[in-house]
């Protein structure tokens, strides 16, 4: 199934993408995809509903796109997870797993603006491939029992203020966090539709120039080993977001440093996961 939520920002309704590409209105049946969703079950309950699409309202033609879930208890994301990608920093290739956190206001819909930050002169993109936890995960004892927790996969934005990030001291966060500063969907594909998702290849270009060309199967970490690893410091809660690192081709990586302006378009897309269109605007 494709889940997408549509409609004005904070009004969101939860829908389906049947298989001729049409949004299907599933709100008199979910209140939303959210936490008590999928831990309750919800993904089981709505395949029984998604199976006679045309029973269901159509949702109103040009709605705006939401992110696929409502915001989230939690956003984690991994740094340097593309051998490439750390090279491009000048950074050592991870021995574990670097995680850091995303302020759950930086989720918006795919093609709502991305956000040029006051004082920002660097602000970069990263494609990434993100997963939502499908129900809570503590202690998995392997990465073979993490399938078992993920509800599916997106395509994301971690656009980042490298200057924020790494030159205002204290951690990465504070650069990574800033209003609409994660771009997701434009639909959440259930893991049971994405046969390897370490074969998925991820592009994203700057006013039509190809900026990131990279493949999931350069991870240096796979999700699964993630979802496990996560799991062994913390709860991933069922409606989580976790977003896997980015292959290179970020601006900070390019000679000279290249960031975004106000009017710069950004698009992005992930092989069966959708594409994303955003404008960057000032803040």
């Amino acid at each position: 199934m494709k889940l997408v939520r549509f409609g004005l920002r904070g009004q969101e309704k939860p829908g389906i993408v049947t298989t001729d590409g049409r949004i299907k209105d599933v709100s008199a049946h979910v209140r939303d995809y959210d936490h008590a969703f999928f831990a309750g079950g919800g993904l089981e309950s709505l395949r029984g509903i998604a199976a006679a699409p045309d029973a269901l309202p159509d949702a109103p033609a040009g709605a705006r796109i939401g992110a696929p879930v409502a915001r989230p208890r939690n956003v984690f994301a991994i740094g340097l997870n593309y051998s490439d990608h750390a090279k491009e920093t000048g950074a050592a290739i991870p021995a574990e797993p670097i995680l850091f956190m995303k302020a759950t206001g930086a989720v918006c819909g795919p093609h709502d603006p991305i956000l040029i930050p006051r004082g920002s002169e660097k602000t970069d993109w990263e494609v990434e491939l993100g997963l939502v936890i499908g129900r809570d995960a503590r202690y998995l004892p392997s990465k073979e029992a993490a399938r078992d927790h993920v509800a599916g996969f997106c395509v994301a934005n971690d656009v980042s203020e490298r200057a924020f990030q790494l030159e205002r001291g204290g951690q990465w966060s504070k650069g990574k966090s800033c209003d609409n500063f994660l771009p997701l969907g434009p639909w959440l594909v259930t893991a049971d539709e994405v046969a390897d998702p370490q074969q998925l290849g991820l592009t994203l270009e700057v006013n039509g120039v190809r900026r990131q060309n990279g493949t999931t199967a350069t991870m240096i970490f796979d999700v699964w080993h993630i979802v496990h690893y996560l799991s062994q410091f913390l709860t991933l809660e069922a409606g989580d977001v976790v977003i896997t690192g980015t292959p290179p081709g970020v601006g900070m990586g390019m000679k000279p440093p290249t960031f975004l302006a106000a009017g710069d378009v950004v698009t992005l897309a992930i092989d069966g996961l959708g594409s994303q269109r955003s404008v960057c605007e000032p803040a």
